[in-house]
C-alpha cells in the first residue's frame, strides 16, 4: 500500500492560477482537493499504462506524525477502481 501526501498543493494551485487565482485558495478553491484530483488522473493513466489494477482513494483527515505514526480519522473524497480495458 502506498500513502502519498501532497505537501505543496497551495503552492502547486499558486502556480497554476496565478496571482488573481491566488486570492481564492481556501475560499473557493480547495487547493488540495485540487491537486488531488489531478495527481489521482495522472496514476489512473499511468496504472492503465503499465497494466496496473488498482484502487485510488483519496481521503481527508488523516495526518503523519513522525515517520512511525498515522492518525485515521478519515472522510473519504473520492474512490475509483482503475481497471483495463479488453480490446
Amino acid at each position: 500500500m502506498l500513502i502519498i501526501e501532497v505537501t505543496n498543493a497551495r503552492e502547486v494551485m499558486r502556480q497554476r492560477i496565478g496571482p488573481l487565482g491566488e486570492r481564492l485558495i481556501g475560499k473557493v478553491v480547495d487547493a488540495e482537493d485540487q491537486v488531488e484530483k489531478a495527481l489521482i488522473q495522472e496514476l489512473e493513466n499511468a496504472f492503465q499504462e503499465f497494466g496496473i489494477e488498482a484502487r485510488i482513494v483519496s481521503v481527508q483527515g488523516p495526518q503523519l506524525v513522525g515517520r512511525d505514526h498515522l492518525e485515521l480519522p478519515i472522510q473519504v473524497r473520492e474512490d475509483r477502481e482503475v481497471r483495463l480495458s479488453e480490446e
